[in-house]
């Protein structure tokens, strides 16, 4: 059995999960998530749990046991607690702004970039910590939104400027030889 696959989901007060085939709903206060799942696994409500089991015990069903489960893990904490991923800014005079719900990012370029989010997902900054907060109920679109940003301007490996997650650890390269350095 799959270590994660064979654990059940607890479901939390105040989040409805509606299981229908290989349709599963999840409802809760900060939003409504829906997704279809393979026909290989079989997703019961049991005791106010999502119990997960799979047919066989072939490669492809042991491996969509606990990806089926991780999923409907993230679904319900989504939409009970929400997801949040946090970048940081590095560069001198490298800053991020919101401008109504849409976010600017003032990293170098000639102009602005400015960012709008899509459906279910929200900005933050922090002008003192030089942070920008993704925050959403889908942990995919959340992660993909953060990575969009990042995009805008990677971490260079001689300074270290750009945006990166918090965290990250940016490998440094040396910068040119030094005078004298090759005779």
């Amino acid at each position: 059995m799959s270590r994660i696959g064979r654990l059940p989901v607890e479901i939390p007060s105040g989040v409805q999960v509606d299981v229908k085939g290989l349709n599963v709903r999840v409802k809760g206060p900060k939003g409504e998530l829906q997704r279809g799942f393979s026909p290989m696994v079989e997703i019961k409500m049991e005791n106010n749990q999502l119990v997960i089991t799979r047919k066989s015990d072939d490669a492809l069903e042991r491996a969509l046991h606990g990806t089926t489960r991780a999923l409907l893990a993230n679904m319900v904490h989504g939409v009970s607690k929400g997801f949040e991923t946090v970048l940081e800014i590095e560069g001198v005079g490298y800053r991020a702004e919101m401008e109504g719900k849409n976010l600017s990012l003032f990293v170098g370029y000639s102009h602005p970039v400015k960012i709008e989010p899509p459906a279910g997902i929200s900005f933050e900054t922090d002008l003192k910590t030089r942070q920008i907060k993704v925050l959403g109920f889908d942990k995919e679109l959340v992660g993909q939104v953060a990575a969009n940003i990042r995009k805008v301007r990677p971490p260079e490996p001689y300074h270290g400027k750009g945006l990166h997650y918090l965290g990250e650890h940016i490998r440094h390269k040396a910068g040119k030889a030094g005078k004298g350095a090759a005779k």
